[in-house]
C-alpha cells in the first residue's frame, strides 16, 4: 500500500463508483478495479461493497477513509507550499457567516479580485457549527464565524466587535412587554446558527425556556417575516441599519454582556496558510471597524 493507493481508494470512496473515479483520475475503469482488488488482496479485508448502483464502504474501509483524506489533504498543501512563491494566486477557497458576508466583507471581495486576479476565489456560506466543519474537514482554509469557537485542532483570531439586538414588528417599543406574550415565537436561522443559540439563551435567562420557532432560510425572509408582526429575531445592528432607519422594524438594545459579539477568523492549526489567504486578510484588517491583530 502506498500514497498512491490511498489516493485512488478516497476517489472511489468519495465518488461512490470505480468508473466515476477513473474519469476523475484519466484512467480507465478496468486499471481502477484492479488496483483496488490488489489493493484488498494486500490488507486482507474487503474494502467495497459492489452493487449495482457503484460501491459503498464496507466497515474496514470506513476505517481506512480517514487516514486517506488524510494522505489527500497532506499531498495537496505540500503542492500549494510549493508552488506558492508568496504572490497571491491559484485556488482560495473562504467560508464565513452570511450576516458577516453581507455586512464587513462584500466590499473586500470586490476589492481582492480586483487587486489579484490570479487567484480563483470561492466563498462558502453557512452557520458557524457548519462553518467549522468546513474548516476541520479541509474544505475551505479558513472561516468567518461567530465566537467563542474552542476547538484543539483551530486557531482563531479576533477580527469584528458586533452588537447585537432584537428586531421586532414597528411599533412594538417595550421589549419586556414582547416578552410576556404566552405564545412569542423566534424567527431564526438553522439549527447551528450561532445567533440562534445567543437569542435562545437570551430567552431562557428571561423565563421563555420553550419558545415557538420559526425557522426561514435567509436573513431577507427572517425580517420580512419579523416586520410582519410573526415573531422577534436577533442580528447584528449594524447589519439592519437601514431596515430600522426605514421604519420596518423595531429594534431593542441588550446589556452588554448579551450584545457583545466576536466574528472571528478560524483555521487549522496544522495547515499552512496561503499567500492568497493572507493577503485577503490584510485586507480587511485594514477596515476601520477591524479589531487590530494581536
Amino acid at each position: 500500500m502506498d500514497a498512491s493507493d490511498l489516493k485512488l481508494f478516497e476517489a472511489v470512496a468519495r465518488l461512490g463508483g470505480m468508473n466515476r473515479a477513473a474519469e476523475e483520475l484519466n484512467t480507465v475503469q478496468s486499471n481502477v478495479t484492479q488496483r483496488i482488488r490488489r489493493l484488498e488482496d494486500d490488507l486482507g479485508e474487503a474494502l467495497f461493497d459492489r452493487h449495482s448502483r457503484g460501491v459503498s464502504l464496507t466497515a474496514a474501509g470506513r476505517r481506512l477513509l480517514p487516514f486517506a483524506h488524510d494522505i489527500r489533504n497532506t499531498l495537496e498543501a505540500a503542492r500549494r507550499a510549493v508552488t506558492d512563491d508568496g504572490t497571491p494566486a491559484g485556488p482560495l477557497t473562504l467560508g464565513a457567516l452570511e450576516t458577516t458576508a453581507a455586512l464587513r466583507l462584500n466590499q473586500h471581495f470586490t476589492d481582492f479580485v480586483a487587486t489579484y486576479p490570479a487567484v480563483d476565489f470561492t466563498l462558502r456560506t453557512g452557520t458557524t457549527q457548519e462553518l467549522v466543519e468546513m474548516v476541520l474537514n479541509r474544505e475551505v482554509e479558513g472561516a468567518f464565524c461567530c465566537g467563542p469557537v474552542d476547538h484543539p485542532d483551530l486557531e482563531s483570531d479576533a477580527v469584528f466587535q458586533e452588537e447585537l439586538v432584537v428586531l421586532s414588528a414597528p411599533g412594538l417599543t417595550e421589549f419586556e412587554h414582547i416578552l410576556d406574550k404566552p405564545d412569542i415565537r423566534m424567527i431564526v436561522l438553522r439549527r447551528g446558527c450561532s445567533y440562534r443559540q445567543r437569542m435562545e439563551e437570551m430567552l431562557t435567562r428571561r423565563g421563555i425556556v420553550t419558545p415557538r420557532i420559526l425557522e426561514f432560510g435567509t436573513l431577507e425572509v427572517i425580517i420580512g417575516a419579523v416586520a410582519a408582526g410573526l415573531g422577534i429575531t436577533m442580528l447584528p445592528k449594524n447589519l439592519i441599519g437601514r431596515t430600522w432607519d426605514s421604519g420596518t422594524v423595531a429594534l431593542h438594545t441588550l446589556p452588554h454582556d448579551e450584545a457583545a459579539v466576536e466574528t472571528l477568523y478560524i483555521r487549522r492549526c496544522d495547515t499552512r496558510q496561503s499567500s492568497a489567504a493572507q493577503a485577503f486578510l490584510h485586507m480587511v484588517r485594514q477596515t476601520p471597524t477591524a479589531v487590530a491583530a494581536e
